[in-house]
């Protein structure tokens, strides 16, 4: 069992910038993954972004490439999501995933067992 405690989030102005974090507690193995999913109000989950333990791979939503940055801290078990630049519909609570997702399944919600409570991000125009 992966336990995952997200913190970060909130209110800020488009063009505004904010850090989610997430840690994961429990046993991991050789290709553990965690990754970061949103769902707005009236949509389905999206993929963000992940990253991979083993060499730090990372993989994003077009929409998000350049603006957010996934970054992890193997000794913590933690991962980061650098949001910069963030716009109305960026608006949406954000969830922190983790997993063994295979190489090819990395951005797919149903690959990643363990979940966070979610985190509301709010981005005003």
């Amino acid at each position: 069992q992966v336990q995952l405690v997200e913190s970060g989030g909130g209110l800020v102005q488009a063009g505004g910038s904010l850090r989610l974090s997430c840690t994961a507690s429990g046993r991991t193995f050789r290709n553990f993954a965690m990754g970061w999913f949103r769902q707005a109000p009236g949509k389905e989950r999206e993929f963000v972004t992940y990253i991979r333990w083993s060499d730090g791979s990372t993989n994003y939503v077009g929409s998000v490439k350049g603006r957010f940055t996934i970054t992890r801290d193997g000794a913590k078990k933690t991962v980061y999501l650098q949001m910069n630049s963030l716009k109305p519909e960026d608006t949406a609570v954000y969830y922190c995933a983790a997993g063994h997702p295979d190489d090819t399944l990395g951005d797919k919600g149903a690959a990643y067992p363990y979940w966070g409570q979610g985190t509301q991000v709010t981005v005003s125009s």
